[in-house]
């Protein structure tokens, strides 16, 4: 049996709109979306902001009903055994919300092991367990309010592994985190995964999708657009280069003017400073570079690079289809 099953599931919000003349308008958030995780599996969900990643986190931690399809949680449906999934999963999101900065780390993990009424007798035990298990043991009596994002982060995921859930959902757990402090996360997230834990991820950072998944699903406008193994959505780009070229001044008009040209596939643009960063995708390799540049006419250009197709390059492929 999988830990998790979608089936057709949406979510439509409804809402109102105008101030003068108030109509009902409905938003379709997720749209028919299915997908299945196996036990055990470290499982990827990716998509741009307003895919509908955090509605579909939150129907599957059953804080939403969906409005149909169907919705399954360790074997229970999460419209009519809501109370059943809660205490076999967990939760915990990125940024810096949900803790009591004017208690210290051990006295956080007490508090919140009583809401989850863990016998008292198992409470400081589990405690002390998760503190050596993400890295916080030495620090567990100075107040959270001193703590550093990476510490509050790795304390969130101590606090959601109290009861001991087998499921586990992690939305953008690295978010904002210095590179030590996600680097660290990252390590835990793995051990987590060593030991059997069935884990939902949702990230914008491709690397470590590609780093941590054993299968990603990639979604857009509430709907699937790809799923497999990283190297299998990889492959989907096998057929592209990446060409990467730094530019001065580039306007819209020049850049729909690369877009445009036969040989491209796409074009990202990354603004730095006073520059832009051009991606372009093409199937014709180490050619397109001289081409490229003479379309850029007299604008200044730095760097110029060719490389492989990433999964990030994969990624903006297949998200650029839903734009």
């Amino acid at each position: 049996m999988n830990a998790i099953a979608l089936e057709n599931a949406g979510r439509v919000y409804r809402v109102t709109t105008g101030f003068v003349r108030r109509h009902a308008k409905e938003i379709q958030a997720v749209d028919g979306l299915s997908f299945e995780v196996a036990r055990g599996e470290l499982f990827g969900m990716l998509g741009p902001n307003g895919a509908g990643k955090t509605t579909t986190i939150k129907m599957l931690t059953t804080l939403l009903r969906p409005t149909s399809g169907r919705v399954v949680v360790a074997g229970f449906d999460v419209a009519r055994n809501a109370d059943r999934i809660r205490p076999l999963i967990g939760f915990a999101f990125g940024g810096e919300r949900g803790l009591y900065y004017r208690l210290n780390g051990r006295d956080n993990l007490r508090y919140f092991a009583e809401l989850y009424r863990l016998e008292p007798s198992r409470i400081n035990p589990r405690v002390e367990e998760l503190l050596d298990l993400v890295s916080l043991r030495d620090r567990a009596d100075e107040r959270v309010e001193g703590y550093s994002r990476g510490m509050k982060q790795r304390l969130h995921l101590a606090r959601m592994l109290l009861h001991d859930p087998n499921i586990l959902f992690l939305d953008e757990p690295t978010i904002g985190l210095d590179p030590v402090g996600a680097r660290e996360l990252r390590e835990t997230i793995r051990e987590l995964h060593r030991r059997g834990k069935t884990i939902l991820l949702t990230t914008h950072y491709m690397f470590e999708a590609d780093e941590l998944c054993d299968r990603i699903v990639v979604i857009g406008k509430g709907r699937l657009l790809a799923s497999g193994t990283p190297r299998e959505l990889k492959a989907l780009v096998r057929d592209l280069t990446v060409v990467e070229i730094e530019v001065f001044g580039a306007t819209p008009a020049l850049i729909d003017q690369v877009r445009a040209l036969d040989f491209v596939d796409s074009v990202a643009v990354e603004q730095r400073e006073l520059r832009q960063l051009l991606r372009v995708q093409t199937p014709i390799a180490d050619e397109a570079l001289p081409r490229l540049l003479a379309s850029l006419g007299g604008l200044a250009v730095g760097r110029a690079s060719v490389r492989e197709a990433t999964l990030e390059d994969a990624y903006v492929r297949l998200v650029g289809k839903t734009e």
